[in-house]
């Protein structure tokens, strides 16, 4: 073999080694932003466990305060009892109307005898 031959293969096998890590390069680049997407990722589930567990406190406080609320028979014997309520006082609305009309005239002879 003269020079010039092994002066190709030399300069073959050192493009090819170029080549080589360009290509290794590239592919830990790829690496590099995937593990950089894991990490992203990691902070987001854990934004995302926190708010998940900010939620479930907002919502067991909630619960707690529905728990001291009329259901829907409770507040249906409320409605049926205020009901009842305005009826009574109807009833004894019309019965004072008499004493109503008493004390009216009773101010009128009262009023009356004054002059």
């Amino acid at each position: 073999m003269d020079p010039k031959e092994i002066v190709i293969w030399v300069s073959l096998a050192l493009g090819v080694i170029g080549l080589l890590g360009h290509l290794k390069g590239w592919i830990n680049a790829g690496e590099k932003t995937l593990a950089d997407k894991v990490k992203d990722a990691g902070a987001r589930v854990k934004a995302a466990e926190d708010r998940l567990e900010s939620h479930a406190t907002r919502i067991l406080s909630i619960e707690g305060e529905l728990r001291h609320l009329p259901d829907r028979d409770g507040f249906h014997r409320l409605e049926m009892r205020m009901t009842e309520l305005t009826g009574q006082l109807n009833t004894m609305t019309e019965r004072l109307k008499p004493v109503e009309a008493i004390g009216e005239r009773l101010q009128e002879l009262l009023l009356e005898r004054a002059k």
